[in-house]
């Protein structure tokens, strides 16, 4: 079966981690989609020193030709674009590229383009006082703003066929606060509120917004922290919690299978719930719970 056999997707930030998983789930389910990322097999970003440092990586892993092999290799037809999601004139070029291809049609945009990983120094909590404000530039500029500019780009071209999804990956756990992680926090919920926003004035038109809330993802970079792999990381009881990032992939492809996703529009959706009112679950069998945090978070 191929749900999506017929829908065009861009997924931004696909190179890798919850995009890379997001689209080959979508190929998965047979869609064209549109991998989308600045490292190349010739060129990897260069922006990532500090995590790569503390992850003991000699580069950054994947690009966006692996992903979108990746893609087609699912079932799906996947097309590698360089972009480089914080210059409007790259971003411009790749909705223009999507449109003339396919007939000015596209069904679905994931934003997922992150700046946040460029500037992670290893410090989980910390009061906001004693942080820098490096993460602002990183997670907003290069975070949010990457979501606002991708989506009032596609939208227009949704609003042609009055008919389209606009999935926001954010982290949201019922409005509890990432304690001692203030940027962060601060960040995830203005994409939130951006799905919401966007959910308000593309509803009369057709189209529907979401926001997605993955939870502890095994991305190359966790799994790097840990000093492991995909194949072994159940060898640390720390990953317990984990889950692969196919498996948001999967909540999204379900998502844009579903003819009523329109009754979701504006919502906050959690993997773990959209897991068990869908059905599917993770590459190994398991359906993990949505990601809590700590009772006493605020």
């Amino acid at each position: 079966m191929a749900p999506l056999k017929d829908c065009v997707a861009v997924v931004t930030g696909a190179t890798r981690g919850a995009g890379r998983g997001i689209a080959v789930e979508l190929g998965a389910a047979g869609a064209t989609v549109y991998v989308t990322g600045r490292s190349t097999r010739a060129q990897p970003a260069s922006a990532y020193g500090q995590i790569l440092a503390l992850s003991k990586m000699e580069a950054v892993p994947g690009s966006i030709e692996d992903a979108a092999d990746d893609v087609t290799r699912a079932g799906g037809r996947g097309i590698a674009v360089r972009c480089d999601h914080t210059r409007d004139d790259e971003v411009a070029a790749l909705f223009d590229r999507v449109a003339q291809a396919h007939d000015g049609r596209l069904d679905l945009l994931v934003n997922n383009a992150w700046g946040g990983h460029e500037v992670f120094d290893g410090v989980f909590q910390a009061p906001f006082w004693e942080r820098p404000m490096d993460p602002w530039d990183a997670m907003f500029n290069r975070g949010v703003r990457n979501h606002l500019l991708a989506s009032r780009l596609a939208a227009p071209l949704m609003l042609q066929r009055r008919q389209g999804l606009i999935v926001t990956t954010t982290f949201w756990d019922r409005h509890r606060y990432l304690m001692g992680n203030l940027f962060y926090d601060l960040a995830k919920a203005a994409m939130t509120r951006l799905a919401y926003g966007m959910a308000q004035e593309l509803r009369p038109h057709g189209v529907a917004s979401v926001a997605v809330s993955p939870g502890w993802m095994r991305t190359e970079f966790v799994l790097a922290g840990h000093q492991t792999d995909e194949a072994h990381w159940q060898q640390r009881p720390a990953l317990a919690r984990t889950e692969s990032p196919r498996y948001v992939g999967r909540a999204v492809a379900a998502l844009a299978s579903d003819p009523n996703v329109m009754a979701r529009t504006g919502e906050v959706l959690r993997v773990g719930d959209l897991a068990r009112e869908y059905g599917f679950t993770d590459v190994d069998g398991r359906q993990p719970p949505a990601f809590e945090l700590d009772a006493k978070a605020g």
